[in-house]
């Protein structure tokens, strides 16, 4: 084996074993943010249960579990969220300008407070639009007992789509700054988009055109966004190719 061979193999044991340990950091976070989430479960649960004007109900011991395992994980996730990203970061940081990684650093606190306020436009949806809706629908009808794993199941149909939804913005900005997009190319894919973010919007809302649309407009508000904070990234990215290219 060339001594230029071995090199290469032990450039990629070490990528390798700097990827594991940027892993274990995020995976060691995570349990500490969910065994604090767990400490406070039922604080957590009272702060959900307030929304609400009715009491759930479990139909099973193993219900009571499933709750404070659930509950913990999606806080666990959410507050490991910066720190993943953070890894990420440092992790392709040896490969990034210094343009580069000045421009980058400030995604990492963005995808967190956009995963956070996508989480509380699809939890206010839910408590506002979508769950009042529902219950309307019954009308005295029917006796109504709504039970914890069916409750939150939901919940967390509706509001954990527009947590990633939300991210939408920041993929587009990073995606433009490495080239991979251009916001030429999201304009031109705009009608298509719109499509898809229509279906997303019928798959968490009930089957009612007015609630779909209502959901619709704010992820087509936060496309147009999208294009713009890409046309700001593309712009300055070319700037600096414009400076570089005269400088040379």
């Amino acid at each position: 084996m060339s001594a230029k061979s071995s090199d290469k193999d032990m450039n990629i044991i070490d990528h390798m074993t700097e990827l594991r340990n940027r892993l274990i950091v995020t995976a060691v976070v995570f349990v500490i943010a969910f065994l604090v989430s767990f400490t406070f479960i039922k604080d957590i649960y009272r702060f959900f249960e307030q929304d609400i004007a009715f009491k759930l109900t479990i139909t099973s011991p193993a219900d009571t579990i499933w709750i404070y395992f659930t509950v913990a994980g999606i806080v666990a996730i959410a507050a490991t969220i910066p720190v993943l990203a953070l890894q990420v970061w440092l992790f392709i940081k040896p490969g990034l300008t210094k343009f580069e990684r000045k421009a980058s650093l400030p995604y990492v606190p963005a995808i967190f407070l956009l995963f956070i306020g996508g989480l509380v436009f699809g939890y206010f949806i839910f408590i506002k639009l979508i769950l009042p809706f529902l219950l309307s629908l019954n009308d005295g009808m029917f006796n109504e007992l709504f039970t914890v794993d069916r409750y939150f199941k939901f919940l967390f149909r509706v509001t954990l789509p527009f947590a990633f939804l939300f991210e939408i913005p920041i993929i587009a900005m990073f995606l433009t700054s490495l080239g991979v997009m251009t916001p030429a190319f999201l304009r031109k894919t705009r009608k298509y988009a719109y499509f898809i973010l229509l279906i997303v919007g019928a798959l968490v809302t009930p089957p009612d055109i007015v609630l779909q649309i209502t959901v619709a407009i704010p992820m087509f508000i936060l496309y147009e966004i999208s294009i713009y904070l890409s046309a700001i990234v593309y712009r300055r990215k070319e700037k600096k190719h414009r400076e570089f290219m005269n400088q040379s």
